[in-house]
């Protein structure tokens, strides 16, 4: 079709094209990197109420993965909006996930007669999919002759807003349950059937695991020995029919919506009774293993000296941040320790660097929800823990959060490095030695880097805190203010790590 306007009606452009189609399909957000031709496209998203979020580091916005659902590019401009319809339809339909779309550079700017387009409504909502009875019926005696059984809420189960149906079943059956890291909340942490305390000793003697929209991936050490049972049934309930069967037999599978499956095995269970005696030798074991791990964590938060460790960071962290916020984090230790020192207390409210272990994409996270909150709950803060390492990927966005006026609260666990750092006098005596690029060790970063002036030079609050009294003045300036993104640069022990491991199965041998 020739680029201009036609005498047979009004033109509209693929820009135009684009932005009306993504309005079409209801998406209120768009985050990206200007330039040409996108320039063009933010502009006309603009024009039709679609509010743009301008991005500093690409890296961030990950839906440009090459692990697509969808992967297209309209052939004409009149394609569009059922290319556009198509994509958003195939990103929740089914396992949600990103699609990605190349639309070529000349159609932004090419023009093509509005008469000729077929606009596309709005995709329907994704279907409710139910599993077989006697698949239901078939985990529900798996479960009924277990011993130390074990559910695990995957995102699937905070994806499909299991929440309620979820927590009926672990009150009805007594269940002990382990939250991934994006299902803490589901059921709330503080619940007294959680054992994520004890997760290494649940994972490892479970006979029987129920897997509600979670995946055996490295997460969960793909289900395999030596930290799981050789004999273990699993029971696997997910959305996704690819996913059945990965890395590890399953007893039963119940392909289905979460919630609605969840649903389905509350009904069967409502005629067969199932609750599993909290006094057994199974849920004694738990306990003890979460009363000890529990004490060795409030051991290590309330220790007096300094530098401070990662639990004394957390610990007051913990005490003075909104049990409703939104947390986001990434980092490895800072991160790893984060979830088990950070309860949720509701679903959907944890974002961290998830399936892939992507670092650099906390602080995209926290820009989008601090978005998404602005307009439906303005109550609701976001705070964004990372680690410096991880900081560091996509720091320059902490400039998009003070020009959209984002209260974003972020706080950096600063070690001086990846996993360990060195401190200022440690660092000295090698550059003694010579060039930092052969004698530095390379997980060491820059000791004592004042992150806290990024967010100063764009207008923001900065913190630098070394002590604990410090850093409770810090947040409690910071969670009162909630106009101005702040950002807190805590100072911690160099050579602080997770509280020790115990694995006396775990040898060189059944490595």
């Amino acid at each position: 079709m020739a680029s201009g306007s036609s005498a047979e009606g009004e033109a509209v452009s693929g820009a135009q094209l684009i932005a009306a189609s993504l309005k079409a399909q209801s998406i209120e957000y768009m985050f990206g990197i200007v330039g040409i031709p996108v320039t063009e496209i933010a502009i006309a998203a603009q024009a039709v109420g679609i509010k743009y979020v301008g991005m500093r580091n690409e890296q961030a916005v990950e839906a440009g993965r090459l692990y697509n659902k969808l992967s297209v590019r309209p052939s004409s401009l009149e394609l569009i909006p059922a290319v556009i319809e198509k994509a958003v339809r195939t990103s929740i339909y089914g396992r949600p996930g990103s699609c990605y779309i190349d639309i070529p550079g000349d159609f932004v700017n090419l023009q093509v007669n509005k008469s000729s387009v077929k606009y596309v409504e709005c995709c329907l909502p994704p279907p409710v999919s139910t599993a077989e009875h006697s698949a239901v019926c078939k985990a529900v005696a798996i479960i009924a002759h277990s011993k130390q059984p074990l559910l695990i809420i995957g995102k699937g189960a905070a994806y499909s807003r299991a929440e309620n149906n979820i927590k009926k079943l672990v009150d009805l059956c007594g269940l002990p349950f382990l939250p991934t890291p994006m299902a803490k909340g589901v059921v709330p942490d503080n619940h007294p059937n959680c054992v994520a305390a004890a997760r290494s000793t649940a994972l490892q003697h479970a006979d029987v695991i129920i897997l509600l929209g979670a995946r055996l991936n490295w997460i969960l050490h793909f289900g395999l020995p030596p930290r799981f049972r050789q004999d273990v049934k699993v029971i696997q309930i997910d959305i996704c029919a690819e996913e059945l069967g990965n890395n590890v037999r399953p007893a039963a599978i119940l392909l289905g919506d979460i919630n609605t499956v969840t649903k389905q095995l509350l009904e069967e269970f409502s005629e067969r009774p199932l609750e599993y005696p909290s006094n057994s030798e199974w849920w004694k074991r738990l306990r003890e293993k979460i009363m000890n791990n529990e004490e060795r964590s409030k051991g290590l938060a309330l220790q007096k000296s300094l530098p401070m460790n990662y639990y004394t960071v957390f610990h007051h962290i913990r005490e003075l941040i909104p049990k409703d916020c939104i947390l986001v984090s990434e980092g490895a230790n800072t991160m790893d320790i984060g979830r088990t020192m950070l309860p949720n207390y509701y679903p959907r409210q944890r974002l961290d660097a998830g399936t892939f272990g992507t670092m650099g994409v906390g602080l995209a996270f926290a820009i989008a929800a601090a978005m998404v909150a602005k307009d439906q709950t303005p109550e609701k803060r976001v705070i964004c823990i990372e680690g410096d390492s991880a900081f560091g990927f996509s720091g320059m966005e902490v400039e998009t959060i003070c020009r959209y006026n984002l209260p974003i609260l972020i706080i950096v666990v600063n070690n001086n490095g990846i996993y360990t750092g060195l401190d200022a006098d440690a660092w000295n005596e090698m550059l003694k030695f010579g060039d930092p690029a052969t004698c530095v060790p390379p997980v060491s970063l820059l000791p004592n880097s004042h992150y806290e002036e990024i967010m100063s030079a764009f207008g923001g609050k900065g913190y630098f805190v070394k002590t604990p009294e410090e850093l409770q003045n810090a947040l409690k300036a910071s969670v009162a203010d909630r106009q101005t993104p702040s950002l807190i640069n805590v100072m911690i022990d160099p050579q602080s790590e997770r509280k020790k491991q115990e694995f006396p199965w775990l040898t060189r041998s059944n490595l």
